[in-house]
């Protein structure tokens, strides 16, 4: 799996003010893992940030697929 970095840049943007930290806290990850991760354009995600997005994702009616490519 791996990041779609522009997609969660824009969802960052519009639903938390383009707060990164809000984002981060909001699906339970350290906000400097997740800064490294969509400055990589989305490599190095790993299964905690997938896994929160997922959730933030079914939480708030969002089709992760959109947020997260499947390779």
């Amino acid at each position: 799996m791996k990041i779609n970095a522009k997609a969660v840049n824009e969802l960052i943007k519009i639903k938390f003010n383009n707060n990164q930290t809000l984002f981060a806290n909001e699906i339970n990850v350290d906000r400097t893992h997740l800064n490294r991760v969509l400055k990589a354009n989305g490599n190095g995600g790993g299964a905690v940030i997938c896994g929160g997005i997922i959730k933030y994702c079914e939480d708030n009616n969002l089709n992760y697929k959109d947020y997260i490519f499947l390779e």
